[in-house]
């Protein structure tokens, strides 16, 4: 007797032995489930735009707690109801499948338990009794590896629903629009039938024969008293889809751009708000369909303190072939029209150039060869440089451009994370940049735009939720920003082309529009205590549209964006820094109450001209590409004059100029240094390649 039990203790290790071996050996197959359709989420997890799996199908993944609750009870009463209890096979529900084959001759039920049909989902095989019993190991191990819920979580995953849809969420998505959370109980009797025979119940193909599924589902539900008779002719009453329905297509172009950084099957969750993005949208059709030809649009919404995109508008209608819809228009390279005119004058009230309220010329008059003229050819005399910035007078701003120095607001740009594109990158920034002679993105623009907001600290814009943001960077002193953003405040918007609801909520918006060369591109930039908001209207192939400009076709579009957005608590400009100077034009310094573009400023008792010595460009430790013949050295603050040198050897350059020029010998190390009038300096080691 005692030999006999040890003999059956043996078995019993060795077959365990076996078991474990066999579960080593042989994992539970879990890469169909791994194949999933990409996803880019929004910011609270909804789905903005899906991408078909690796193998063509779309395969959402789902959990239990993604679904309707009433779906998962009728699921279970139909498919396994002792699915909470069995171990992966369940021996009443298989004596059942055998007695009827007996008795019938053939195959009425096959008694697979949910766990059985996701290892057969896994493992696709031909439905032999070699593969049942397959399944059946197969099923016995998954429940050692995973809890019912896990389980339940790759049946909802995988299951058909006819054509290339897997898994209830795709199914929910196709056949009714919405997420499995909030399917009713005649949508959800539906999704239960459907895996039993996708192909023969395809409600778009077979409508009648995917009710009649439905139905029967529904009819089992109140026998086993999951429903109520009156639920189930409620249920019974309801429409049966006809055709799939699209796929939600929010974002498209931030969807593709996120998709390209990401492995397959990812699931990105993304900065959208996705009922702004959906506004955004409609807002954006709604102003493309006024748009005669080939124009289109593209829009920003960016929230000041995350700097977090919410809305991103690529273009008003991506399948739109004559209008490059599928081009991403918020990135594609256009010129800025007079857009960078508030960081020209910002740069100048930095350095102390002009004050708001410094009276200039606004005459015709040439600067060497270039002589720019303003968009109506009327000139104003004499007008304070607030008012030159409101009316955005051309004259005036080229003046100050001039004495800020093309070279070095390229690089303060550049510094701050949003780099001009140079017409010819061998030659000199030259001052047609004021007017937009360069090339810049609706991206980067916002990107600025929404520094002024922070007192002129620049951060990268965030499009992931995960992306921590990178640091803050220079663009404008707080006092600069306080007063261009004083200026901005008070253009008036066009009235006659914004909500009248926007104009009653009293919100405070900063603005500027600008209009390129030829009527080529239209844009509007603001921002207020909230967001930044920015827009850009032309024809994708650049040819001009003369009927189009800022204030008539960008700003009504950014004005109706701010309208959909909460009215922030803080009114914009806020309080002025304790170093902004606040005065009229008779109460100025003497060299601040006019501006003449010949003299440079000298120190008067009482003002701060100058900041502390600071280099510019190049930054220490950076590395330059050797693609343009010259390199700009620029510097900011110091007493002038100031001298430049270059591993020792100095460079020639006006001493009253803060930026200048060095043509690099080649390759190699080099160490850049500025001196000023007081002895101070500043210097920066860079790689040239």
């Amino acid at each position: 007797m005692r030999a006999a039990v040890h003999g059956v203790l043996a078995a019993l290790v060795l077959l365990v032995g076996l078991a474990a071996w066999l579960d080593h050996r042989y994992p539970p197959a879990l890469e169909r489930y791994h194949q999933h359709s990409t996803m880019v989420l929004d910011a609270e997890g909804d789905l903005l735009r899906a991408y078909t799996s690796v193998d063509g199908y779309w395969r959402l993944p789902a959990a239990v707690d993604e679904v309707s609750p009433a779906y998962l009870e009728m699921l279970i009463a139909y498919e396994d109801g002792r699915f909470r209890h069995h171990a992966g096979v369940d021996p009443l529900a298989l004596a059942r499948a055998v007695g009827q084959w007996i008795a019938a001759g053939e195959i009425v039920s096959g008694g697979s338990t949910l766990t059985m049909q996701v290892a057969r989902l896994l493992e696709p095989r031909p439905r032999t009794i070699r593969s049942k019993l397959i399944e059946m190991a197969r099923a016995v191990q998954l429940e050692l590896h995973f809890t019912k819920d896990q389980i339940l979580g790759l049946y909802l995953t995988l299951a058909p629903f006819g054509g290339n849809l897997e898994g209830v969420r795709a199914a929910s998505l196709a056949w009714f629009g919405k997420e499995p959370a909030a399917l009713s109980r005649g949508e959800a009797a539906l999704l239960v039938a459907l895996p039993q025979s996708p192909t023969a119940t395809r409600p778009d193909r077979f409508p009648d024969l995917a009710r009649a599924a439905r139905d029967k589902v529904l009819a089992r539900m109140a026998s086993a008293g999951v429903l109520t008779p009156r639920m189930v002719a409620e249920a019974m009453e309801e429409e049966v889809p006809h055709a799939r329905r699209p796929m939600p297509f929010r974002a498209p172009h931030l969807a593709d751009r996120l998709v390209a950084e990401a492995p397959p099957g990812a699931a990105i969750r993304s900065t959208i708000d996705g009922g702004l993005q959906a506004a955004a949208e409609r807002l954006a059709e709604r102003a493309l369909g006024d748009l005669r030809g080939r124009a289109n649009l593209a829009v920003l919404v960016v929230e000041n303190d995350s700097r977090a995109v919410r809305a991103y508008v690529g273009s008003a209608d991506f399948f739109a072939g004559a209008r490059s819809g599928q081009v991403d228009l918020a990135t594609a390279i256009r010129s800025p029209g007079s857009t960078l005119k508030p960081f020209i004058y910002g740069m100048a009230f930095e350095d102390r150039i002009v004050h708001p309220e410094t009276l200039i010329e606004d005459r015709p008059r040439r600067f060497g060869d270039y002589a720019p003229t303003n968009f109506d050819p009327v000139f104003s005399g004499d007008v304070t440089v607030r008012e030159a910035l409101v009316r955005s007078l051309n004259i005036p701003a080229v003046a100050v451009f001039e004495r800020v120095g093309p070279a070095r607001l390229v690089a303060r740009f550049r510094s701050a994370g949003a780099p001009l594109t140079l017409h010819d990158p061998a030659e000199p920034p030259g001052l047609p940049i004021a007017l937009g002679g360069v090339g810049t993105t609706l991206y980067d623009l916002t990107t600025l735009y929404a520094a002024l907001s922070e007192g002129g600290v620049a951060r990268p814009l965030r499009t992931r939720l995960d992306d921590p943001g990178g640091e803050g960077r220079h663009l404008l002193t707080a006092a600069a920003a306080w007063q261009v953003t004083d200026i901005l405040t008070s253009v008036t918007p066009p009235s006659a082309m914004v909500p009248a609801g926007y104009l009653a909520d009293g919100r405070t918006v900063a603005y500027k529009t600008g209009t390129s060369y030829g009527f080529r591109d239209a844009w509007a930039v603001g921002y207020d205590g909230g967001h930044t908001i920015g827009v850009w209207v032309g024809r994708p192939d650049g040819t001009p549209s003369p009927d189009r400009y800022g204030r008539n076709t960008a700003a009504p579009l950014m004005f109706r964006l701010f309208h959909l957005l909460p009215k922030p608590d803080e009114v914009l400009p806020g309080p002025p820094p304790s170093d902004v100077l606040l005065a009229g034009t008779s109460d100025l310094p003497p060299h601040l109450r006019r501006f003449d573009r010949a003299i440079s400023p000298s120190p008067v008792q009482g003002i701060a001209l100058s900041q502390p010595l600071t280099l510019d460009f190049p930054q220490d430790g950076a590395t330059l590409d050797l693609d343009a013949p010259t390199v700009p050295l620029i510097a900011r603050g110091g007493e002038r004059p100031l001298r430049w040198l270059v591993n020792g050897r100095p460079i020639d350059s006006s001493p009253l100029r803060r930026e200048t020029e060095w043509r690099p010998a080649g390759r190699g190390l080099a160490t850049v240094i500025v001196l000023d009038a007081e002895g101070a300096s500043e210097t920066a080691t860079v790689w040239l390649e």
